[in-house]
């Protein structure tokens, strides 16, 4: 295990998807979402998927420079095809395109269909904050979760997203699969060896199971029960009906290797200009009073602090900027096989560099 800078692990990052054949422009949007993941604690969605992501465009099972194909039906409505790209690539230029929109219209839906996987929701989310726009964002994915009763995985884990600007520098962020756990924490703790906790996931037998593998092969539990597999169908509905994507266990899953062709996963985005609504000013007072309020509600045994969500990733990403980034074995050594076969060199951990 070994720590790392990150602007280091960026030009590593980059430098290793232009070797693929991606554009820089492409990469840096890349990376800075993988980045950002691994600087916000959010691991499982950080820099280990980049050996996935290099073997796909290598097989052509993802594009990696796409034609994304943006069409506006009404001065709200924008629909993107993503030609198999990166959903990285894809989301960023819908989102730039619907901000543009929004910022006319007042609020903008996105449907977007032939994507990949794209990170985390929170990166887009993020992003239309920074434009001063409220965001909700979905995604479907490969099975992960059965239906409620089922035992075979039927749904994608299916994350929900919503992003509010504080008119400072952390908006409130809230990121949460329909999942009890994001379905990339088992992929991680299954490449890196590890159990996994009680009440994560099912084998296939629908049993309760703390193999990381065995729960690959099963279903992931929804979040809160019933109420969580609904929720999944939703997302179900907006991300791959209304897209006109795949859906349910026709999202094609990039690990598995018998699979061929894109996935064609969808994504839904919704924008909102609160300018159109209110003055920001007022939009802003209203907010961090809300949130002062909440933090001032007495705290339960053992809790030293209220926090909304967002504050906790902006203070893990101060303290990984300043500290580093940790990589386990199993990541470093699968990152740096992939830097020698492209001839792109794997950066040295922070404790070597300092000699």
């Amino acid at each position: 295990m070994g720590t790392y800078g990150e602007s280091n692990l960026r030009i590593f990052c980059e430098d290793l998807l232009v070797s693929v054949g991606m554009n820089r422009e492409h990469a840096i949007v890349v990376v800075d979402s993988l980045v950002k993941a691994n600087l916000e604690g959010v691991d499982s969605h950080g820099i280990s998927r980049l050996p996935i992501y290099v073997k796909r465009f290598n097989d052509q099972r993802i594009n990696v420079n796409p034609a994304i194909k943006l069409t506006e039906t009404t001065p709200s409505v924008l629909l993107v095809d993503g030609d198999n790209g990166l959903g990285h690539v894809v989301s960023y230029q819908a989102i730039l395109k619907g901000t543009e929109m929004a910022k006319q219209s007042g609020m903008t839906a996105i449907a977007i269909k032939n994507s990949n996987h794209f990170g985390t929701a929170a990166y887009f989310c993020q992003l239309a904050c920074e434009q001063n726009l409220a965001c909700i964002g979905f995604t479907n994915s490969p099975p992960g979760i059965a239906p409620w009763g089922g035992k075979h995985a039927f749904f994608g884990t299916n994350p929900i997203a919503f992003g509010f600007p504080t008119g400072n520098e952390q908006p409130v962020i809230i990121d949460l699969s329909t999942s009890i756990v994001a379905r990339g924490k088992i992929i991680l703790a299954a490449k890196q060896g590890n159990p996994i906790p009680d009440g994560w996931a099912i084998d296939e037998a629908g049993f309760p199971t703390n193999d990381a593998k065995a729960a690959l092969r099963g279903s992931v539990l929804p979040l809160g029960g019933a109420k969580g597999a609904a929720l999944a169908l939703a997302v179900e509905i907006l991300t791959g009906i209304l897209t006109g994507a795949a859906f349910g266990p026709y999202v094609k899953n990039i690990y598995d290797e018998a699979e061929s062709g894109g996935a064609n996963v969808g994504h839904f985005f919704l924008l909102l200009d609160i300018e159109k609504f209110m003055h920001l000013s007022t939009f802003f007072e209203s907010l961090e009073h809300l949130l002062t309020e909440m933090k001032e509600v007495p705290k339960a045994p053992g809790t030293t602090e209220i926090r909304y969500p967002g504050e906790r990733r902006k203070r893990d990403r101060e303290q990984r900027r300043s500290a580093g980034i940790d990589l386990s074995s199993s990541i470093e050594e699968e990152l740096i096989r992939l830097g020698e076969e492209y001839n792109v060199p794997f950066p040295l951990p922070l404790s070597l560099e300092k000699i």
